[in-house]
């Protein structure tokens, strides 16, 4: 049943994001998460960070769906070959593509055709060799071991099933002395039952996520050292989203407790000198 239910998972998320990569940012930023199935409103810079001064930006490419900045914290260095877990219409590809240089290489995965498709159309029109986008799983990723110096994703393990699997494979690709840079959406204490039921919300940004002190801690098992959150925020929903799944005490209640939904950016390298599986692979 486990399976099964992550396999309807992947499939939600394979269909919505297949519609997101049809629709301009604009689009994107007055529905709920680039959800558009009806939710209400909400704006996507509640969720996302502003990246158009950043160096390598292409409008093209941004769709408006992180949730923070990992490339800003991600130590890319020239010539290092970086993987974007998640890499969309190619956003975070093309900024890290401007920090690893012509000598560096970026690899994007995506779950969604269409949003590899889009993502290499851009790709072509901007004459990069050194950017390649593929299709594929991030819990079983087309990619050999220990080719990665830096990994990054911009909120999409959020929407993995299998966290454990996915940050498995983020240790497998990655170098000896390699780390990674996420941003993603975590919670802290329970969400109410309406926001958690949500497939709507799943797909977009919130009832995928776990518990923040799990999600450090799959971090931890899976072998990573130096973890680190190099940035936090909490995600102010408005009325009008809670309402569709809360009463007025309920809001009110929400907005005071300690209950919340963080964006965070993680932080971690696979040790130099490590003997976990798929260290030495």
């Amino acid at each position: 049943m486990e399976k099964q239910t992550s396999d309807q998972l992947k499939e939600l998320v394979k269909e919505k994001y297949g519609k997101i990569a049809l629709q301009s940012k604009d689009d994107n930023a007055s529905s709920c998460c680039g959800a558009t199935t009806g939710c209400s409103t909400i704006d996507y810079t509640v969720m996302a960070d502003d990246y158009t001064q950043l160096d390598g930006y292409v409008a093209d490419a941004d769709l408006g769906l992180g949730c923070g900045l990992p490339t800003e914290f991600a130590k890319i260095k020239e010539g290092d070959t970086v993987v974007d877990l998640g890499s969309g219409a190619g956003n975070d590809a093309f900024v890290a593509r401007s920090i690893a240089g012509e000598k560096g290489k970026v690899i994007g995965i995506d779950f969604t055709d269409k949003m590899v498709e889009k993502a290499k159309i851009n790709a072509e029109k901007l004459g990069y060799t050194n950017v390649e986008f593929r299709q594929g799983d991030i819990e079983n990723m087309p990619l050999a071991g220990n080719i990665a110096d830096v990994v990054v994703s911009n909120c999409v393990l959020n929407l993995v099933p299998n966290k454990q699997q996915a940050f498995a494979e983020t240790f497998r690709i990655l170098k000896k002395g390699g780390h990674f840079s996420v941003s993603d959406i975590v919670l802290v204490g329970d969400l109410p039952e309406g926001l958690q039921k949500s497939a709507e919300m799943y797909a977009g940004c919130v009832a995928g996520a776990i518990q923040k002190d799990d999600y450090l801690s799959i971090i931890q098992q899976t072998g990573f050292s130096a973890i680190t959150i190099q940035k936090e925020k909490r995600i102010t929903l408005p009325d009008k989203i809670l309402k569709d799944y809360l009463s007025f005490d309920q809001i009110e209640e929400f907005k005071t407790g300690k209950t919340g939904i963080f964006s965070v950016t993680v932080y971690a390298e696979k040790p130099e000198n490590c003997c976990s599986p798929g260290c030495c692979d």
